[in-house]
Order: C-alpha cells, then sequence, then structure tokens
C-alpha cells in the first residue's frame, strides 16, 4: 500500500477513531495516543490490510484492542458516572435519588454476563450504532439485538425487584 492511499484511509477513519477511544478511555491525551499506536500498527502491515475487505472495521478493532489494554493497565473501567442526565431543576433529594439509581442500574450492567454488558454500554451509553457495535466485537448484527434486548430486559427486571416497583 503506497503512502498516499493510506493517507486517505487514516484520514476517512479518524473521526470515528477519536469517538472510539474518547468515549473508552475518557481522556483526549490517551485517546490521541491510542490512535497514534492503532495507525503505527496498521502502517506495519499495510500490504497484508491492503486488500481487506473492510479496513475501517479492522482499524476500530485494532483500536478497541489498544484502549482495553491501556484500560487493563490503569485498572480504569468506563463509569456510568459520566453519563449526563436530563437536565431538571434538581432539588437534593431527586439528586440523591437519581445518583442511587445509576449505582443500581452499574451494579445492575457488572453482573450482566460480558457480551451483554459490552453491548448494552455501547449502544446506550456510548452510543454506538448497531452495526459498528458488531463489527467491533465481531459478532453478527442479529446477535447484537439479542444481547441488546436481553440486556435492556435483565436490567429492566432486576431494577424494578430491587426497588418494588
Amino acid at each position: 500500500m503506497e503512502l498516499k492511499k493510506f493517507e486517505r484511509i487514516v484520514a476517512t477513519t479518524r473521526k470515528n477513531l477519536k469517538s472510539f477511544a474518547l468515549s473508552m478511555l475518557k481522556d483526549e491525551d490517551e485517546a490521541e495516543d491510542a490512535i497514534q499506536e492503532t495507525y503505527m500498527k496498521l502502517w506495519k502491515v499495510k500490504d497484508q490490510i491492503s486488500n481487506h475487505p473492510n479496513i475501517k472495521g479492522y482499524a476500530m478493532q485494532t483500536l478497541k484492542n489498544i484502549c482495553i489494554d491501556k484500560l487493563r493497565t490503569k485498572k480504569h473501567n468506563i463509569s456510568l458516572d459520566d453519563v449526563s442526565i436530563a437536565e431538571t431543576t434538581l432539588t437534593p433529594y431527586t439528586y440523591t435519588e437519581q445518583q442511587d439509581n445509576n449505582s443500581i442500574i452499574r451494579n445492575i450492567i457488572e453482573s450482566l454476563p460480558k457480551i451483554q454488558q459490552q453491548v448494552i454500554k455501547m449502544r446506550d451509553i456510548e452510543g454506538f450504532e448497531l452495526e459498528e457495535i458488531a463489527q467491533i466485537i465481531g459478532i453478527d448484527v442479529t446477535a447484537v439485538r439479542v444481547n441488546l434486548s436481553r440486556a435492556r430486559k435483565n436490567v429492566r427486571i432486576q431494577f424494578l425487584e430491587i426497588n418494588k416497583i
């Protein structure tokens, strides 16, 4: 693969890679480092990936693995605390109640099977499309839908049980 073709591919994937890295790492500098590391790995295998049917998906998977490695070394996890709640006038009581509910939901999600955890976080927290999730995780779009549905159902049932609603 020539440098010009590689640069063109890099330019078209940068926005998606940046968004994904930021959503996982929650730090601009670390996200940039992860993206640069991804580009270096892609450049090293440029001849093998030049005929790859989905270079963007390959780049996303490479970035995902790099981000996971970075998170493992820092023992840092994606937090639901950073998810914004609809802005309303909050009293101390409602704010505390929302924080309690966030904590309950976070614990419920953490108790789900690993694939359901990944899918619900990527879709409902990070805002990825189903097709993107399927590419990143490496499963069929139908499997993403099924796992997302099951995860949401499990969260809803457990939340209602805990709150006895």
